[in-house]
């Protein structure tokens, strides 16, 4: 018995299929199952039935899996362990990061992070928070950068930023700020649904469905980029995020108006799950965006009772 089998039983456990395993792995399918097959019989146990599809993990199976789970995870703490006496971050790092921080934050920290440590490998994939959250548990991503707080106690949260929210769009001549109640008197684009920032523009301004909708059209946009576009082509307003402001030309910059009183922010976090934590080199890329990303934003102007971070 030894490491690499326990984590092929996981994979396959995971996938429900050799196949999916077997290339999750790196490996021939014949190999993946060989070294199953040989486990069974070194266990003298069915881990798996073979004749059904997907594949199901038997009782005993489970059980087997239960502590192979274990054992692992115990490999890869020690594998950590060991790393955080040597100075060099290395190793792969497979990130998730949802697409409304994505299209701003990426270009800016890419450069930086391989300068940094240019022997850290970086996997990155644009995913919706609750996909981030799943894969995360999965073991299949290593770390997301999405906006919290979150509701899962086994997701830990590093917060790296705290970005300005701000309204696009015509709001009067001259007119510079902006009130919650007075977004609800426009016509309003957003993004399609699943992403975090329609759900913080919405409560936010506490908009109701009638006000999403201009007129007779049914739109949902899955880019900044086409949202602007709209509110020039039709009117109306639209909200984003302030990293994503800081890319526009003056131009579209003056049809900026920000929010009054409290202002409101998104914060930004890398999240990892507990059990499959990569620590030192989480902590790492943590603190080379705080060190890249916090001295441009508006935000920190302000004092925290001066902000209020709008829910996801």
């Amino acid at each position: 018995m030894n490491i690499q089998q326990l984590e092929y039983i996981i994979a396959v456990d995971r996938l429900k299929n050799f196949t999916k395993a077997a290339t999750a792995c790196h490996v021939t399918q014949a190999t993946l199952s060989a070294m199953i097959k040989k486990l069974e019989e070194e266990l003298n146990v069915v881990i798996f039935d073979r004749k059904t599809s997907p594949v199901i993990t038997t009782d005993i199976g489970q059980v087997v899996l239960d502590q192979a789970r274990k054992v692992v995870l115990h490999a890869h703490l020690l594998h950590e362990k060991v790393k955080t006496e040597h100075t060099v971050i290395e190793g792969q790092i497979r990130l998730g990061i949802i697409p409304t921080v994505a299209n701003a934050l990426l270009p800016r920290i890419i450069k930086p992070l391989f300068k940094h440590y240019p022997k850290l490998h970086i996997e990155v994939t644009e995913l919706t928070t609750e996909n981030i959250i799943k894969q995360l548990k999965e073991g299949t991503l290593d770390m997301g950068i999405l906006a919290t707080p979150l509701q899962h106690k086994e997701i830990e949260e590093d917060i790296l930023f705290y970005e300005m929210l701000m309204v696009y769009g015509k709001v009067g001549k001259n007119k510079k700020y902006i009130l919650p109640e007075e977004v609800r008197e426009h016509k309003i684009w957003l993004l399609e649904e699943g992403h975090c920032l329609r759900n913080q523009f919405e409560k936010l301004c506490s908009l109701k469905k009638k006000t999403v909708l201009p007129g007779n059209l049914r739109f949902e946009a899955n880019s900044f980029e086409t949202l602007l576009n709209m509110v020039d082509e039709f009117g109306g307003l639209t909200l984003i995020p302030e990293l994503y402001y800081q890319t526009l030309p003056p131009a579209r910059k003056r049809q900026i108006r920000f929010f009054e009183n409290a202002i409101p922010v998104r914060e930004v976090s890398l999240v990892y799950y507990r059990e499959f934590a990569k620590k030192r080199v989480t902590e790492a890329i943590a603190a080379c965006i705080k060190e890249i990303i916090c001295p441009t934003l508006l935000s920190a102007k302000y004092k925290n009772k001066d902000m209020v971070i709008a829910s996801p």
